[in-house]
């Protein structure tokens, strides 16, 4: 374990000008508060800290880093508070300490749970201030170290999968290569102890039949370079064990078969330089095929930089070359962390790299906590956002989602019966859009179903399939309910009673399989009304047999009638119970019910009409209105009072017109029936600031 002294000295190292008296601070603190405290190793706990800070000191970190790693357990594992490190360290140290701290004291959930909410406040953090990633990171890299010392194997593998699945991925997209290695090989010898064993035994093999050939191919390289007038600094290592494993997975190929098992990497002045090396080898050597990367000219996201390629060498093994200036060298051993640059003792400012506000990561939908930790991948998105259920649990989503695609992410029943939501304790419309971090809850009502107008706003394809599949499933049922009000209408017609096997002859004359499809057929105009005279009476279509006059047709009765593909109330005129009403119907098309007055009948349309009435107790709709309003303050308000006072709803509200000293709005309203709008149209045209009321 690092000593006091020993710390402080390795950070003004490459710091002069550190705080050394915040590093000490923090050192003695965190001793005194961990106290007694044992790790499983049989370690004094405080050890841990120290290692993780001496981590962040091999990546040459900024004093504050430093003492949050110091710190970075004391609120967790301690009776420290984040007001006292506020108050003994500053603002800036408590706000990294509390993006690192896992949570705890979290009663009545269990360990998962614990585990994915701790996982929450780290992102949270994390889109804060990058350096609670660093500390994260190096405190899971040093946990990994000693994760032999856990005795409880589950615990082991639990911990080694979370580490290959989260943070390794976290360590490779922020270029810290080396650390992102090594958490791997560690992980990867816990969870394939036998695979771990045999690679790690073959290599040994190779090493010991080969003698030193890793050290013989490298000078060889560093000398070819040399006589050609090139400085380069070669090394060479054999490939770890699990980049091993993971290649002989993906090509389904034996370690016998695997031929590159060899990594050099050159070291050379400038990019020029690095070009000029790449030459030389591939004139001294061949190259293999779709092996050459070049990442100095199109460096990957996270800025690593470096030229790729591989050659079958002398010893007719094929090896792996990366090329690169010591610049890129430094970035891609410390990734991010050599961004802290220091320039005569100070830093050089603000950290600002552009793909930084990328690093919040998103962990794949889980409807449980257990599926969260078991099953989540850290994905790089540009265009998503993550937002908590009430419990906790994680649910991903694309910007621009709002709460009907968060219900159907947690489950499709959830979406389905979602009538409202809250967000962050807040009951909001349910075309909000979301933001990072938001706390959503879902109100759901058995009694509730998808409505077609959230395809307006929802940006998860399973919303929209949600609600697509409801309206197409409503869309039948309507149009067989319509089938049957035609067909029953057609029979009332006919001359005679029908006999039991009517229908059966209809449906085998018509070539039509069932009942319901045959109503569908009729609904949609496939089966004309003559046609299915004819099936069902033979004969009864004829000219002897005349329809009843329109005035003596039954009426259909329609209750409730709501929006739908099979038929709904036109958006020309906005008939509401008390209207008299008909039916337009359109070969495979719904019925469009229009007032009886609407322009749209005026005009002449090339369709059936029907007659149609409201069933008894039909109540709701919506009305349109043109209101004119006189330009003056509280005129908006009063209009709006007198609507709540009548208990009409308004659904929507557009200014049209504004024209000197008066304000023309169209606004929908859902009134119980005819009487109910003539009430408010009355109660308004009374009011003061109304010019004039219409409805449209």
């Amino acid at each position: 374990m690092l000593r006091q002294y020993e710390l402080v000295e390795k950070v003004r190292s490459y710091d002069p000008d550190a705080d050394e008296g915040l590093i000490n601070r923090a050192y003695v603190f965190s001793m005194k508060a961990h106290g007694s405290q044992l790790r499983a190793s049989g370690d004094p706990y405080f050890s841990h800290p120290i290692e993780v800070a001496g981590i962040l000191t091999d990546l040459k970190l900024d004093d504050q880093t430093i003492a949050t790693a110091i710190l970075h357990d004391t609120i967790e594992d301690t009776i420290a508070t984040p007001d006292e490190i506020e108050k003994l360290f500053g603002s800036d140290v408590a706000r990294l300490v509390d993006g690192v701290t896992k949570l705890s004291k979290i009663e009545a959930q269990s360990e998962n749970e614990r585990a994915a909410e701790n996982l929450r406040k780290f992102l949270l953090a994390l889109s804060d201030d990058i350096r609670v990633l660093l500390v994260k990171l190096a405190d899971r890299l040093h946990n990994m170290r000693t994760l032999h010392h856990i005795p409880s194997e589950e615990k082991r593998r639990r911990i080694a999968r979370e580490t290959m699945d989260i943070y390794a991925p976290l360590a490779e997209r922020i270029g810290m290569y080396e650390m992102m290695t090594e958490m791997q090989t560690l992980a990867f010898r816990e969870i394939e102890p036998d695979a771990f064993a045999s690679i790690t035994r073959r290599l040994k093999q190779l090493t010991e039949s080969g003698g030193d050939l890793v050290n013989r191919i490298g000078l060889g390289l560093q000398l070819y370079l040399a006589d050609n007038g090139l400085e380069a600094e070669v090394t060479g290592r054999q490939k770890h064990p699990y980049s091993i494993w993971k290649k002989m997975a993906e090509r389904h190929i034996s370690f016998e078969q695997l031929s590159d098992v060899m990594a050099f990497r050159i070291i050379v002045k400038d990019v020029g330089d690095c070009y000029r090396a790449l030459g030389l080898i591939h004139s001294r050597w061949p190259m293999v095929p779709g092996r050459f990367k070049d990442y100095i000219s199109t460096p990957k996201r996270n800025g690593y930089r470096s030229l790729h390629t591989s050659v079958i060498h002398d010893s007719k093994m094929r090896i792996e070359i990366q090329i690169r200036d010591r610049e890129m060298h430094e970035q891609a051993e410390r990734g991010l962390a050599a961004h802290w640059a220091y320039k005569e003792g100070k830093p050089k400012g603000e950290l600002t790299i552009p793909w930084v506000d990328d690093l919040v990561e998103i962990l794949d939908h889980a409807e449980s906590p257990e599926e969260l930790l078991e099953h989540t991948r850290m994905a790089m998105y540009q265009d998503r956002i993550f937002a908590f259920t009430p419990k906790g649990e994680l649910i991903q989503l694309p910007k621009g989602a709002t709460p009907v695609d968060f219900a159907y992410a947690v489950h499709t029943d959830l979406g389905d019966r979602t009538v409202g939501a809250k967000v962050n304790g807040r009951v909001v419309p349910l075309r909000t859009m979301l933001e990072n971090g938001d706390q959503v809850e879902i109100l759901a009502s058995e009694a509730q179903h998808p409505q077609p107008s959230w395809l307006r706003f929802v940006a998860t394809g399973k919303a929209r399939a949600g609600v697509r599949r409801f309206v197409r499933h409503k869309e039948r049922e309507e149009t067989i309910e319509l089938g049957r009000k035609i067909y029953d209408e057609i029979v009332a017609r006919l001359p005679a009673e029908l006999d039991k096997d009517a229908n059966k002859r209809a449906l085998k004359k018509l070539k039509i399989e069932n009942q319901d499809e045959l109503m569908i057929a009729i609904a949609r105009k496939r089966v004309s009304d003559e046609a299915l005279m004819e099936t069902l009476m033979p004969g009864s279509a004829g000219g002897d047999v005349a329809p009843r006059p329109l005035g003596q047709r039954k009426a259909i009765s329609i209750k409730g009638l709501t929006p739908g593909v099979a038929y709904q109330l036109a958006t020309c005129c906005h008939p509401i119970p008390g209207d008299r009403i008909v039916g337009l119907r359109r070969e495979d098309e719904g019925i469009e019910v229009h007032v009886i007055g609407c322009d749209t009948l005026a005009s002449g349309v090339d369709a059936d009409w029907l007659d149609l009435a409201w069933g008894e107790g039909s109540d709701g709709g919506a009305a349109r209105l043109a209101v004119i309003l006189r330009d003056i303050p509280g005129a908006l308000g009063t209009m709006s009072g007198i609507l709540g006072q009548k208990h009409a709803n308004i659904i929507n509200l557009q200014l049209v017109h504004r024209d000197g000293s008066f304000q023309t709005f169209h606004l929908d309203i859902e009134v119980h029936d005819l009487a109910h709008l003539h009430s408010i149209i009355a109660a308004l045209r009374e009011a003061d600031p109304v010019s004039s009321v219409e409805r449209i």
